[in-house]
């Protein structure tokens, strides 16, 4: 999981409270542990269940034709995944580390949700909220630069961590390189860059803690990198 070594008490777990809200509906919830780097659900297999992590991370992502590997998403803990639109799952679920998940019956929540208002609203907040990352992500892979996509990911991750300003990565900067769309050499030299500049100390045994110097700077970087990017594609020659 993403570790707030500032020990930032954790977000409000909405989607349990919804559920207990809703006990009198017979919509349970069951708890799982996996161990790093257990398979949760594998692309193509049947969307059964609907997945809240309660510790650990996630990662899902897809196989390409290549060989390559496109990694669509982190859940952190009081994320919700595997909310498909299809009848089977279309990525790979896998946790990073050892990691506690809470388990739901898709069908029992669409049966409740058939007569239940409130369920018709969770259902909605998940499927807006996945459309949004999904839309983030191809904004990300497909306009930025490579400094960019680094910033933006620093930014993503600090946000995610009710603005604390120390941060400790359980995935490998090869996890990076894999939801950023870049080799694992332009993530480590991104990062050292923006270290040298002073937006960001890397520290560490294995280089995955994350003290966040410069939130603004980040932002401000990954606009400007943006802005930089599009003039030159309007450049003649």
């Amino acid at each position: 999981m993403f570790r707030n070594l500032n020990a930032v008490s954790p977000k409000k777990d909405w989607f349990a409270h919804e559920l207990d809200d809703l006990s009198h509906a017979k919509v349970s919830s069951s708890e799982y542990k996996y161990n790093k780097g257990t398979e949760i659900f594998g692309e193509a297999e049947p969307a059964k269940y609907i997945y809240q992590v309660v510790e650990g991370s996630v990662r899902t992502y897809k196989l390409l034709s290549d060989g390559r590997r496109q990694i669509g998403a982190f859940h952190l803990p009081g994320d919700i995944f595997g909310f498909d639109n299809y009848d089977v799952h279309r990525f790979t679920a896998e946790a990073i580390v050892d990691s506690t998940l809470r388990l739901v019956k898709r069908e029992s929540m669409e049966r409740v949700a058939i007569s239940d208002p409130a369920m018709v609203l969770n259902l909605v907040a998940m499927t807006t909220q996945n459309l949004r990352h999904v839309e983030n992500h191809l904004l990300l892979l497909g306009r930025k630069t490579a400094k960019e996509k680094v910033a933006a990911f620093l930014v993503e991750m600090h946000g995610r961590l009710t603005g604390a300003g120390a941060i400790a990565l359980p995935m490998t900067r090869r996890d990076i390189s894999d939801y950023l769309g870049l080799t694992l050499e332009t993530v480590s030299r991104s990062l050292s860059e923006l270290q040298r500049c002073g937006y960001v100390t890397v520290t560490g045994n294995m280089k995955r803690e994350i003290v966040v110097l410069n939130v603004a700077g980040l932002v401000l970087l990954a606009e400007r990198e943006a802005a930089n990017e599009a003039r030159s594609g309007m450049d003649p020659g």
